[in-house]
Order: C-alpha cells, then structure tokens, then sequence
C-alpha cells in the first residue's frame, strides 16, 4: 500500500485533499502544525491549557465515515451565550483531553467516534506548546499566526521574510517514521505560511524530508492572500517552499483555468484577505510544473477535490 502524508492546515487541505484522497486505497496520514492560536481554540489553550486543536479537528472531520448528521453536529459553532464562537467539535476533543489527561489519546477516542478507518491518521507535528512569529521585510516582528493569518495589527502589504517558532520544540516522532517511509509528501493547498510551512518549524523535520526518498507535491494556491502571498506566482510560491524545506520540489500542481472577475469580486466580500488569483509564469518546466483546470463549479476560484486528486493519482 502506498504511503501519502498530507501537510497542512486550515480548510483546503482537508476539503480539496484528505476528504477526496481517503477513498482510494493508500496509508495516509495529515500532518498539522498545531500552531493556530485564534478563536474558539486560541481561548481553550489559555483557559485548559490544551495544544491547539482548530486546524486537527478539520483534519479528522474529513477523514470521517460518520453520517452527515453527526458531521453537521461536529462542525456547529454556537452563535450566543458563553459559548459564543465555540465549534462543538473542539468542545468534544476538549472534554476528551479532560478524561483522559492525553492530548494524543483525546485525538484517537475522537477518531474512534468519528468512525475514521485505520489506514488514515491525523497526527499533530509537535506535541508542546509553541507560538508561529514571523519576521518581516522591515525588520519587525509579527506574533501569533493568527495575526499572520489576518493582519489585524501590522501593514500586510510588508512581505514576510522568514517564519520561526519559539520555543524551540521537537517534531512529534511518529510523523518523522511517517516521513521517513512515505512515497509522497502533499503539501497544501492553504495559506502559505500560517498553514503550510508552519509544519516544518519543529527540530528534526526538515533533516527527515532531507533524507526521505518520497517526492514531493506542492498544490499552488488558486489566490494569493493580503499578508502573506500579495502579487505572488506559482514560481514564486514553489521557491518560497523550496527555499524553506531546503530541498527541491519534484512537482507543483497549479490551476491554470482564468477565474471569472465577478466570482472574485463576490468572494472578496466575503474574504477580503483574498487578493487576486495567483499569476502564472512564462516557460515553467512542464515536467515539475504541471498546469490543469483545476477549478470547481460551485465555487469557482478555489480547487475542485476530484479535479485535484485525478492529477494526484497520477503521479502515485
């Protein structure tokens, strides 16, 4: 059985990929940074103490074989009263955590409930507690990748220059043993920085992507994001990756379908982070750059799953 471990967080890697690529017969295991510190989770780490659990819980969400009723139960995010902005799922894990005093037993027994089969896992890719900085074009530093992710604070026109975390913490062993055995590494779609290389801050994990035989997949962005990717294009993004993994990328799937204006627009409204869709560079090397209408009918400017992992498969 091949051997896939998906990197990533927030929602397009669990939508586009792990809830499509569960159906085909692979070992897969989602790796995520556990460095996500807003919302509903950003207030249960500082009041329990837990690792943050906002991005995992998607993660074993689309992985899940329960019925849709349970889903929609899982992913409820209460409007009013004290648990206004809580998402029931975090609230499960969280209770989880309580009884057990075990992070990473609360994640099996919510992976046990949400009926996930046991050739897919969710692993976290530290297993202490930690804080995402970024430093930018100008020298100053940003904490917290929530304030990364949707600059609140600081002028998200400066481009980052580097991520880091402190403290300095070790990668959770079992996703070193997953790299070292894997056929192929997924990295994204997501945001570039708060979501995908986040994962590769822990000590150790860069030296097992260094010496593991797997290739390597980046999925490029369909859109670039206020505070993290303005103007970027799919070059721009593939030596980000490179320049941060220390090692070459094998392939880069990107969209090459143009997204309509007024579908942007409407989403702008909704998502005023986004910028504009992600520029496509002249003369890419067709063997490692490879360029597919990859958009979805019901939301146009973001990746379709089954167009996606169509492509995926054949590089497996």
């Amino acid at each position: 059985m091949k051997k896939i471990v998906c990197f990533g967080g927030g929602k397009a890697l669990p939508r586009v990929i792990l809830s499509e690529l569960k159906k085909y017969p692979f070992k897969i295991s989602s790796v995520t940074s556990m460095l996500d510190s807003g919302g509903s989770t950003g207030r249960l780490v500082k009041e329990y103490g837990i690792l943050p659990m906002g991005d995992i819980r998607r993660h074993l969400l689309a992985f899940s074989e329960q019925n849709r009723q349970v889903k929609e139960i899982f992913n409820y995010r209460f409007k009013r009263g004290f648990l206004k902005g809580h998402n029931f799922e975090n609230i499960f894990i969280l209770a989880q955590y309580l009884l057990e005093n075990d992070f990473l037993r609360a994640i099996k027994k919510t992976a046990d409930f949400l009926k996930i089969k046991e050739n897919c896992e969710c692993l976290p890719a530290i297993l202490n507690k930690a804080e995402l900085f970024a430093k930018l074009e100008n020298g100053k530093i940003i904490k917290g990748e929530d304030e990364i992710d949707v600059p609140k604070k600081h002028n998200g026109n400066l481009r980052i220059k580097r991520i880091f975390i402190k403290p300095s913490v070790k990668t959770n062993p079992k996703v070193l043993k997953r790299i070292e055995s894997a056929d192929l590494l997924i990295l994204g779609p997501g945001d570039l920085y708060s979501s995908i290389l986040a994962c590769f801050l822990s000590l150790g994990i860069k030296k097992a992507i260094k010496k593991s035989s797997a290739k390597i997949l980046f999925v490029c962005p369909t859109i670039t994001k206020f505070g993290e990717t303005n103007s970027f294009s799919v070059l721009d993004f593939s030596k980000e990756v490179e320049k941060n993994l220390k090692k070459k990328i094998d392939y880069v799937l990107y969209n090459n379908k143009i997204i309509p204006q007024n579908k942007l627009k409407i989403y702008k409204k909704k998502e005023p982070q986004l910028v504009k869709q992600t520029r496509i560079d002249k003369n890419l090397d067709k063997k490692k750059f490879i360029g597919r209408n990859l958009l979805s009918k019901e939301n146009p400017i973001f990746h379709d799953p089954k167009k996606t992992i169509k492509e995926i498969l054949k590089l497996v």
